[in-house]
């Protein structure tokens, strides 16, 4: 709830205000690892190769935990339920362009990172519809297996040269990997494309 001034007095269950909420800290945390990871990538060599893919790793972790307490604690809010999505997609997308940029992923795998970033563009766009029309889309097992191999193959890939200095093929696991989520993902999107067709035909 906000006054005429601004300020923000939502509370949740346990009397802590929305931004101060540790379901809220951790998603600001995953964002933040966002430029953390980016200039480990940026600065290349296997020391910082390790630093980014623990710091990727932590931001996963969090991606889970935010909303699992959330929902543990009641403490579900409205800023929770933007900032999540965001966190998820900045993360995912700038992880992409950095690997792609330093040629970890090249060739016909960049093919795998496109359909990845574009069907986030697109997806959540038809989310954003289909709010404004209260129509829900429930996130199905297979998108949930989906966004767990494509963190999976993504951590290996952040790994990339480094990984392969300890386990042989780490970067070929992960672009592999990532073709199947790109699999994956354009088969999950059509879900989100299958509930808004027949709203987004509809003459207003």
């Amino acid at each position: 709830m906000t006054d005429i001034s601004g300020k923000v007095h939502a509370r949740g269950s346990a009397g802590l205000p929305v931004l101060t909420r540790l379901p809220n800290i951790l998603t600001y945390g995953r964002i933040a690892a966002v430029p953390l990871v980016v200039g480990c990538l940026l600065y290349g060599g296997d020391a910082a190769r390790w630093t980014a893919l623990g710091l990727f790793i932590a931001a996963a972790i969090t991606d889970f935990f935010d909303g699992y307490l959330a929902r543990l604690w009641s403490q579900q809010s409205s800023l929770g339920r933007m900032l999540d999505p965001i966190a998820d997609k900045l993360l995912i997308a700038a992880i992409l362009l950095m690997l792609s940029a330093d040629a970890t992923i090249y060739g016909a795998h960049l093919w795998a990172a496109i359909i990845i970033l574009c069907r986030e563009v697109l997806v959540s766009g038809l989310r954003e519809f289909l709010a404004e029309l209260n129509v829900s889309v429930p996130v199905t097992k297979l998108a949930k297996w989906k966004t767990a191999i494509q963190m999976v193959a993504i951590g290996f890939l952040v790994a990339g040269d480094a990984g392969d200095q300890i386990m042989p093929y780490t970067t070929m696991i992960g672009l592999a990997g990532l073709w199947i989520a790109a699999s994956l993902t354009l088969y999950t999107g059509f879900d989100y494309f299958r509930a808004s067709v027949k709203y987004l035909t509809e003459d207003k």
